[in-house]
């Protein structure tokens, strides 16, 4: 076997068919999604655009407050190619531990959804991130942050311009300046 042989074969074990699924997600009822490598791995990417645009570098963190969904292992992967911090915000967090946790995470981009359906029925994300928030802010010191909201369940969300941003819209903006 020659070394380039070797070598080629590395390169399949690393570097997975493009068309393959690698992520499966079940959720609300009847909703499937399956994202190939080439899908997860363009996602990713143009997610890291995104969050680059917004000013995230390497060591800034950037917290997460999705429920299990696709795009929730997108922003692990799209952090893990600036080499940015991924702070976990779990969706079921109360206001006043949000509060807490967002102080502490001191993270320049916020990653939520504008709801999620869980225990047969779809329950709000955005909207207690968003009163966290403005408890932080009440309390004094609240940092410049830009929020990315994932339009998971098409529910009217409240909007704080400036702030907040569409994941969708952020991600073809990052694919337009590719």
């Amino acid at each position: 076997m020659t070394s380039d042989h070797v070598a080629d074969n590395a390169r399949q074990v690393q570097e997975p068919d493009a068309s393959r699924v690698a992520l499966t997600w079940n959720g609300e009822p009847g909703r499937l999604e399956e994202l190939t490598h080439g899908m997860l791995l363009d996602q990713a990417e143009r997610a890291a655009a995104a969050l680059a645009r917004l000013g995230v570098r390497a060591g800034d963190r950037v917290a997460v407050h999705l429920p299990l969904v696709p795009e929730s292992v997108i922003a692990t992967l799209a952090c893990g190619r600036l080499h940015a911090i991924r702070a976990t915000l779990p969706v079921s967090l109360t206001v006043p531990e949000l509060v807490a946790r967002t102080r502490e995470s001191d993270a320049r981009v916020l990653i939520t959804a504008d709801a999620a359906f869980w225990d047969g029925a779809v329950r709000p994300v955005k909207a207690v991130l968003d009163h966290a928030l403005a408890r932080g802010a009440a309390a004094g010191g609240a940092p410049k942050r830009s929020v990315l909201v994932v339009n998971r369940c098409s529910r009217p969300v409240s909007w704080k311009p400036g702030r907040d941003l569409w994941w969708h819209e952020a991600l073809a903006d990052a694919d337009d300046s590719c």
